[in-house]
């Protein structure tokens, strides 16, 4: 079944593909089900209500700007991406210890050949590190080329900013779980694509599933756009708490973005205030 986001995913990624309108189907024998779904797509202000005659039986042709929309659709629809549909990862509902279950799932995720271009130019998939039994998980975007070459997210530049980041706020890396949308490294270092996000949501539902966090911290867009459904910005998004399961999910700027950009520092050490405030601690004294 189609959440009510994997719904907005699909229509957002038709709409990028050329499709403005949808025509508007009225069901012959509407119950609460289908009015719901019917009435969810956008109509051009015509009444949907049958009329009182006796129907027809021959089959009436669609009106002329009708065929317009149905044959723009047709013609767009095979450049419209393939989005499969979410599963639930085995491993993240099966019995044993949390440490096995990761173990189970990372082992399948090694395996992976769901998305052919990332299988193929990977040297080995980048699942996640951290405690089991994390308060915290924090989700980046996608591993880079120092994740792709150790296996472990957050390494590089930009990890090791992450890293002086949970120090300053009284951590250790072991102590929080780390982990990124997607587990294998994007070509150039590219943005996800839908699909491969959409290839990749399992195995971030069963780490989610299997630790139970308390906190999520989505680090950039990408990772808060994915998780959340979200089409709002990452400066927009921060410096609130977002709900996603049991977890309450903050989310603030990448470590790669404040390696460009040293003023975002200050709002980053906002957001881990906040958060720190939250969860009834406080930072160190430096």
């Amino acid at each position: 079944m189609v959440t009510g986001r994997g719904l907005q995913q699909i229509l957002r990624s038709w709409q990028s593909a050329g499709l403005s309108h949808m025509v508007r189907a009225v069901p012959l024998e509407p119950d609460s089900l289908s009015r719901s779904v019917t009435e969810s797509v956008p109509s051009d202000g015509a009444s949907s209500s049958p009329s009182p005659t006796a129907p027809s039986t021959a089959t009436p042709s669609p009106p002329a700007d009708d065929q317009t929309l149905m044959a723009r659709k047709s013609s767009s629809a095979a450049a419209l991406p393939e989005l499969p549909v979410v599963q639930v990862a085995p491993e993240a509902t099966q019995g044993g210890s949390r440490e096995s279950r990761l173990s189970a799932l990372a082992a399948r995720v090694a395996q992976c050949q769901r998305c052919q271009e990332l299988a193929s130019t990977r040297t080995q998939t980048v699942f996640g590190v951290g405690s089991p039994n994390a308060k915290v998980m924090f989700i980046g975007e996608a591993p880079g080329a120092d994740e792709d070459a150790t296996g472990e997210p957050f390494v590089g530049r930009a990890g090791q900013l992450l890293t002086k980041i949970i120090v300053a706020c009284g951590w250790t890396r072991e102590e929080i779980y780390i982990c990124n949308i997607l587990r294998c490294r994007p070509p150039g270092n590219r943005a996800p694509s839908l699909v491969e996000a959409r290839h990749c949501r399992e195995y971030l539902d069963g780490q989610i599933a299997i630790i139970q966090p308390e906190y999520i911290v989505c680090w950039g867009t990408t990772a808060a756009q994915n998780l959340l459904g979200s089409e709002e910005t990452i400066g927009k998004m921060r410096g609130r708490f977002f709900s996603h399961g049991k977890a309450k999910v903050l989310c603030t700027y990448h470590p790669s973005y404040l390696l460009r950009n040293p003023e975002a520092k200050k709002p980053v050490w906002e957001d881990m205030k906040l958060l720190l405030a939250d969860m009834g601690l406080t930072p160190p004294t430096p």
